[in-house]
């Protein structure tokens, strides 16, 4: 008689996976949960492995519950915390926003219960290795890990969260936002460049600037947008929006405004109309045919982005200061070239509308220009299940091509391996897959999904 099932894997362990995984392991008592995590920052990801105080969520504490049942979940969990909420937590009129490190150690609570659960066997364990390949084999997959090393596991779910963008021009002095580079030997002199104005770039400056660099910092991008800030909404009622609007991205814009302007004479500010879409908005998406899709990517999607994901208060208020000051230069341009010199790297922008490039020297190049689409994806087990036809990118290459399940479709547009996959990786199909609201039931939902399936495999194998 079988004894031991093999593992589900599940490849991440940022937000979507370490959710994906906990929901599995009370689900499936039977069979064990591999979660797989290459950086060793299991529970935290790049999002809230940063030990920066300034680092805020960039949604209130009451809209972070790890779980879609309890709301109310990681607000008890922040009133039992032992740190100091004046360092790690920040009251404003909006609400109160927590620091992306806190929620971090939020969620290694989670997972360090869920690995502590009594019972005769692990229902949850930890493999901290990169997967790179996956192999069909009967009933599953043959995993294979980067030190070799090679698992037989029933299915997968792909987690791999947010993917980077492909780089621009190369130069040594590029440094990675989210890591722990050196500033103790910069120039207060010579600025840095933050390539990206978006939240990723409020951050690197919080982040420099905490780390003691004085020193001018420029931002660029080609539209030199800031995300809009939080402030304290009143609920505005979900619209109905008419079939013609969900079918034109022009119409849709259109009613949109339209509802601001309501909203606005109601004493109502737009922000409250943008949350009110929030439960639309993959409908409205999905329900946009694909040359709209495309259109809203080319010429609208910048404008969305720092309305619906904002920026807490506290973070607007570092960048106002820096403005304000002159530390902080927003430009409308794009990087064209970097020639590297003698403890410097020679940057040509090119800003909109002009004729010649700009030349500015910068000491440090820090790459906040955002997410990469999995049809450009360097990654190496993306490539090799693209090589191998048992993915593929959906029709705008944002992520992956899905079914109705999340299960993953392979080149012929099937959905037959035991393969899914969450978060991030769906933005083509859904748009709205980044944040913890719109994760947190999608991990839910895809855990049941999967372990009915994969209990339905186990009644059909000989005992």
């Amino acid at each position: 008689m079988r004894t031991t099932l093999p593992p589900l894997a599940v490849i991440g362990a940022g937000f979507s996976g370490t959710m994906a995984a906990l929901h599995l392991s009370r689900l499936m008592p039977d069979r064990p949960v591999l979660l797989c995590e290459k950086s060793g920052a299991f529970a935290r990801g790049l999002a809230y492995a940063t030990g920066c105080s300034d680092h805020l969520l960039n949604v209130r504490a009451t809209n972070m519950s790890a779980f879609p049942d309890q709301p109310e979940h990681f607000a008890r969990w922040l009133e039992g915390c032992p740190l100091d909420h004046a360092a790690w937590t920040r009251s404003t009129p909006a609400g109160l926003f927590a620091a992306r490190g806190l929620y971090g150690r939020y969620l290694s609570d989670l997972l360090v219960s869920a690995l502590s659960a009594p019972g005769p066997a692990p229902r949850l364990m930890l493999e901290n290795d990169e997967v790179v390949d996956l192999t069909p084999v009967q009933d599953g997959f043959e995993l294979t890990l980067a030190a070799g090393r090679r698992r037989r596991v029933a299915g997968a779910i792909l987690a791999c969260g947010n993917l980077r963008a492909p780089r621009g021009p190369r130069s040594r002095y590029s440094v990675d936002p989210w890591g722990d580079t050196p500033l103790d030997d910069l120039r207060p002199d010579l600025p840095l460049l933050i390539v990206g104005t978006s939240l990723t770039m409020v951050d690197a400056v919080a982040a420099t600037r905490q780390r003691g660099f004085s020193g001018p910092i420029l931002a660029v991008s080609r539209h030199g947008l800031l995300p809009q800030v939080h402030d304290a909404t009143a609920p505005w009622p979900a619209p109905t929006i008419p079939e013609g609007a969900r079918r034109s991205l022009r119409a849709l814009l259109r009613f949109v405004r339209d509802e601001v302007g309501r909203a606005e004479t109601a004493g109502t500010d737009w922000r409250s109309v943008i949350d009110s879409l929030r439960g639309a908005s993959v409908a409205l998406w999905r329900g946009l045919p694909p040359a709209e899709q495309r259109r809203f990517l080319r010429h609208v999607r910048a404008f969305w982005d720092v309305h619906r994901h904002r920026m807490a208060p506290p973070a607007a208020e570092i960048i106002g200061r820096e403005r304000a000051s002159g530390g902080l230069t927003l430009m409308r341009a794009r990087v064209v070239a970097v020639e590297d010199g003698a403890g410097h790297a020679r940057v040509s922008l090119r800003e909109r509308g002009a004729d010649a490039p700009r030349i500015v020297d910068v000491q440090r190049i820090i790459d906040a220009s955002g997410v990469g689409r999995v049809a450009d994806t360097d990654d190496v087990l993306l490539r090799r299940l693209m090589g191998r036809g048992l993915i593929r990118p959906d029709a705008l290459g944002l992520g992956l091509a899905v079914a109705d399940d999340l299960a993953v479709l392979d080149e012929t547009g099937r959905a037959g391996a035991p393969l899914w996959t969450l978060g991030p990786l769906l933005r083509g199909t859904l748009w709205e897959c980044t944040a913890v609201p719109d994760i947190r039931g999608q991990a839910a939902e895809l855990a049941r999904t999967v372990a009915t399936r994969l209990q339905m495999v186990a009644m059909r194998e000989p005992a």
